[in-house]
């Protein structure tokens, strides 16, 4: 699955002008600081004081428990508890977890190379990568994963298999696949290599206009997005900008905003809180590569965080249209700290905020032009998307100190498209969107088109 969205910590972004508190400055030192002097004269008032019970705790378990305790495990598993107790996306990464993180936002890992999409008690495939593994053995979009080296999905849950399909380069991998219109059952021998996950796919579509699909805002996003604005530009000029953002889980906000300012000349991209205080703002610099373009966005239920991020500034500068369905809502940041042994730490430090002001947290960014679903996953076409809201324990809109949180934004324009409409799993890239069946596609292109042509 896609890595949960995050954000640098101390990371900046070149292009953009930013505004941040004296304590953004001092957040990870001051944390390490902070704990030295608890250590040295412990306190009442200091965490170190609350320790004896979970000693305490831990001194009855490996005396009274049934069977022997291992005490690392323990405590690791006291460690994540305390930490998710906050929220859904706060995590304490072990060494090993913390590694497979940071592959993931820099977008290199060992595996198969395919896209998945893993909901219920299925993986279906998005996308094999063009000559990876699972491209050359024949592996094809829709085909629906059952099992990894003998593991069925149904009895090993869904996140054992999908870790099996990562691994080292040169090692093998048995998948088996059920295909439609295939009888039984298929079975792919494949040997793992070092996979690249392209962030930025494009292509140049009819009447000039530049199709742009952003599957995650990993390292080098940014890098990636002016490449294709160059490789779109051979063939001519760009009109205009149909942005896909569907399916993006978020990933690095530094790459987000830098993203959004290559639409924006000026102006607020986003700002963030903490506790009532402004911490940063991140502000437009002139000279973007799509700044004087119309653009469309394309968004649906799974679109979130740093997407979100993206959306909203573009859609509160009216820069540009969006089309799909509401987003998932995940308006918090996650700052990435190391501690000592290799492990790690994704602790929620911020909300996040659109130039107009509004909560993204549990709220989402409202399409201007509405479709009740955008995308269809096979086995739930007919289940309701889960959304930050609907997680446990997930955060408020606002914080105690922010005030009443702000009220819900108004849908947009329902579009209905009617019953020879369909809502599909979305294409790498399309091939004749005037005629695809995908209607979010179809919809934003048409848009786009009118607004080239000044309609």
């Amino acid at each position: 699955m896609s890595p949960t969205p995050a954000r640098r910590a101390g990371g900046t972004a070149a292009r953009i002008a930013k505004i941040a508190a004296p304590i953004v400055l001092a957040f990870a030192a001051g944390m390490v600081a902070e704990g030295r002097r608890a250590e040295a004269t412990p306190t009442e008032a200091s965490p170190y004081a609350v320790t004896g019970e979970l000693a305490r705790v831990l001194v009855v378990m490996e005396r009274s428990y049934v069977d022997p305790v291992d005490r690392d495990k323990a405590l690791r598993g006291a460690i994540t508890g305390m930490v998710g107790s906050l929220d859904p996306h706060s995590h304490y990464l072990s060494a090993p977890e913390y590694k497979d993180f940071q592959r993931d936002t820099e977008g290199n890992f060992g595996g198969i190379g395919v896209e998945v999409d893993a909901r219920g008690d299925e993986i279906k495939v998005i996308a094999p990568i063009e000559g990876a593994p699972a491209f050359r053995a024949g592996i094809r979009a829709g085909d629906v994963i059952v099992a990894v080296d003998g593991a069925g999905v149904r009895e090993a849950g869904l996140e054992k298999v999908i870790k099996k399909l990562r691994g080292a380069a040169g090692t093998k991998v048995r998948l088996t696949v059920r295909r439609e219109g295939t009888r039984g059952f298929l079975t792919f021998e494949l040997v793992r290599e070092d996979i690249h996950v392209p962030a930025i796919t494009h292509k140049r579509l009819d009447g000039n206009v530049g199709y742009l699909r952003l599957k995650q805002f990993q390292d080098h996003a940014h890098d990636e997005l002016l490449r294709a604005a160059a490789e779109l530009r051979k063939g001519g000029p760009v009109a205009g900008v149909l942005l896909d953002l569907r399916n993006n889980p978020g990933g690095l906000v530094d790459e987000a905003a830098e993203i959004a300012d290559e639409f924006l000349e000026t102006g607020l991209i986003y700002s963030m809180r903490r506790r009532g205080e402004t911490l940063e703002e991140a502000h437009a610099t002139s000279g973007g590569a799509f700044v004087s373009i119309p653009v469309v966005v394309l968004v649906n239920e799974w679109s979130a965080s740093a997407s979100e991020l993206l959306t909203g500034a573009l859609q509160d500068h009216k820069r540009a249209m969006v089309v799909g369905a509401a987003t998932f809502g995940k308006g918090s940041v996650q700052t990435i700290l190391s501690l000592p042994g290799g492990a790690g730490l994704k602790l929620t430090t911020a909300r996040y905020f659109t130039p107009g002001g509004h909560a993204i947290q549990a709220d989402g960014i409202h399409p201007d032009v509405l479709l009740e679903s955008t995308t269809r996953i096979a086995g739930d076409a007919g289940a309701p998307a889960l959304r930050e809201r609907d997680l446990d324990n997930h955060l408020p809109p606002e914080g105690p100190l922010g005030g009443a949180p702000p009220s819900p934004r108004d849908a947009g324009t329902l579009v209905d498209g009617g019953p020879g409409a369909e809502t599909l799993l979305v294409s790498d890239v399309p091939t004749d969107p005037t005629t695809s069946k995908d209607l979010a596609l179809r919809t934003g292109y048409q848009l786009l088109r009118s607004k080239i042509d000044g309609r």
